[in-house]
């Protein structure tokens, strides 16, 4: 696998961590140098309930570090992949909120807050989520992770 560092868009969302969830999946982690980010969740965005079970529960693993407090690395949408990576609409609506990247963002102003629902029913939480695609709800990696 190249170095995700590598892989930058004219966007400026800069790849930091590519991670191998299974043979079909990969795991974006961005950090934005300028904002790039989904309007709606898109088809099978794993924020939306009725996309359960789409992606494997080393996913949710492996990109649990974006819901920490403080994180500095975004969800990165798995539909715009890694050539013109942005933000997740799902992340932004139900997982952001305590990001600090999103927060400056929104400071700054870089972030306007156009994201919807589209009326789709969404995970409350990144823990919800997670458990919900088969992450043990008392695994390490959520411990980190609000409600």
């Amino acid at each position: 696998m190249t170095n995700p560092k590598d892989h930058c868009n004219h966007h400026g969302a800069e790849i930091v961590t590519v991670k191998q969830a299974d043979a079909e999946h990969l795991v974006l982690s961005t950090v934005d140098r300028t904002w790039v980010n989904r309007r709606t969740p898109c088809a099978q965005c794993p924020w939306r309930k009725d996309a359960d079970g789409v992606f494997p529960p080393e996913a949710f693993r492996e990109s649990a570090a974006t819901a920490y407090d403080q994180s500095t690395e975004t969800f990165g949408c798995h539909d715009s992949g890694i050539q013109r990576p942005a933000v997740c609409a799902g992340f932004l609506l139900r997982g952001a909120e305590n990001n600090r990247t999103v927060r400056l963002a929104k400071a700054f102003g870089i972030y306007d807050g156009q994201v919807q629902d589209a009326g789709l029913e969404l995970h409350e939480s990144y823990r919800a989520m997670a458990v919900a695609n088969g992450v043990d709800p008392d695994d390490l990696t959520l411990r980190d992770c609000r409600d």
